[in-house]
């Protein structure tokens, strides 16, 4: 569908403050009016907590843990336990993979909550604690010390990647690492959709880095973390296991998108959104209308990319072989949680996976919000 439509700086080491809690948001409840096509299914309910469609089920195994809130990025650590970042209380807390306990870690010095931002996503990496977090000038990637034991706290934030562009919306904040070894980023264009298509700006972009923050070799456009571009607000990034690497993006009042990401490829916006057949611009491989979707984090699992949707509060599953979608999308779990925020593979066919009914812009009940186990096929 047509649609007109690094520097790096220093920044105070403070250490981190215990404390714990948490509240959060995104572009997840927009209006606007979806057209009535897309390849979705809605899913039978089973009494067992699972759900099946044509092609898959997912079975919920149980709550991990819950009463978190405005839940955000997650990481699991190498024992199984989970680290669960808080955008609005700016926290981090750790959970045991086991028994749910939660130990609250400490408050981030220097996030500045507002709007879709805050404390956004979260990596471990050989020994250190990355998030990506809303500073009070700009959008930033931090790293801290952290052994990961029970009992450990992080160090003192140290500056990746500064400058990326922040907004009350559009913020991105997806961080992960990738089988090259790169740190990758998803970044939004704040509202400011003109950042998107420049090749200057890190907004509307996805970034690959090395774990220092440099631009990573072999990048498509030299001196630049720029990996991609012309994208409105990437908040989920997997890998499949061929290295593929997959977005997914929130669309505007049209078409949300997943996205296979190339190098130095254009993803259209805001020129165009959805699938739109033009020369230059790189085609989603799934689109969904708004209302079904505004999709947030993925994780791939047995053969499927799975995209947890905020306003459609559904869990998707979209088949992929290669480069390209094996089937139709279709949908678990619609309104059985509320709005889904992360979801994150634990190996053997198993996913974490968060709600955000806390973010601002859900209707909270009792346990909100929670981690649910999922176990899928």
């Amino acid at each position: 569908m047509g649609r007109p439509a690094v520097v790096k700086a220093l920044w105070g080491a403070a250490v981190l403050v215990l404390v714990a809690g948490c509240s959060s948001g995104d572009t997840g409840d927009r209006p606007g009016t979806a057209p009535p096509a897309s390849a979705s299914a809605r899913p039978s309910a089973h009494p067992s907590g699972g759900s099946t469609a044509p092609g898959g089920r997912v079975t919920v195994t149980g709550t991990l843990t819950e009463g978190l809130k405005s839940p955000w990025g997650l990481a699991e650590l190498p024992d199984g336990d989970l680290l669960v970042s808080s955008r609005d209380e700016r926290t981090i807390t750790r959970v045991d993979g086991r028994t749910g306990a939660k130990t609250p870690l400490g408050e981030v010095p220097g996030v500045v909550p507002g709007g879709e931002g805050g404390l956004l996503g979260i990596a471990v990496r050989d020994g250190w604690l990355y998030a990506y977090l809303t500073a009070a000038s700009d959008n930033r990637i931090v790293r801290m010390r952290y052994g990961g034991g029970e009992g450990d706290r992080p160090g003192a934030p140290e500056p990746v990647l500064t400058g990326i562009p922040k907004g009350i919306v559009h913020n991105g904040g997806r961080i992960a690492f990738g089988p090259d070894g790169m740190l990758y980023a998803g970044t939004g264009e704040t509202g400011r959709t003109g950042l998107a298509q420049d090749r200057n700006s890190l907004g509307g972009k996805i970034l690959r880095m090395t774990p220092e923050g440099r631009p990573a070799p072999g990048n498509p456009f030299p001196g630049s973390t720029v990996y991609s571009y012309g994208h409105r607000n990437v908040q989920g990034l997997a890998w499949d296991p061929a290295g593929h690497l997959w977005a997914s993006e929130f669309g505007q009042d049209t078409w949300d998108e997943l996205n296979l990401v190339l190098p130095g490829r254009n993803y259209g916006w805001p020129v165009v959104e959805g699938r739109a057949g033009r020369k230059g611009f790189v085609d989603p491989v799934a689109e969904w209308p708004t209302s079904e979707a505004s999709p947030s984090g993925i994780a791939y699992a047995r053969g499927a990319i799975w995209m947890a949707a905020l306003r459609g509060q559904r869990l998707w599953r979209i088949p992929i072989r290669g480069t390209e979608r094996s089937g139709d999308p279709r949908a678990f779990l619609t309104q059985e949680y509320g709005r889904l925020r992360t979801v994150l593979a634990g190996g053997g066919g198993r996913l974490w996976l968060v709600t955000s009914e806390t973010d601002t812009r859900g209707t909270p009940g009792p346990g909100d919000d929670r981690i649910l186990r999922l176990e899928v096929s």
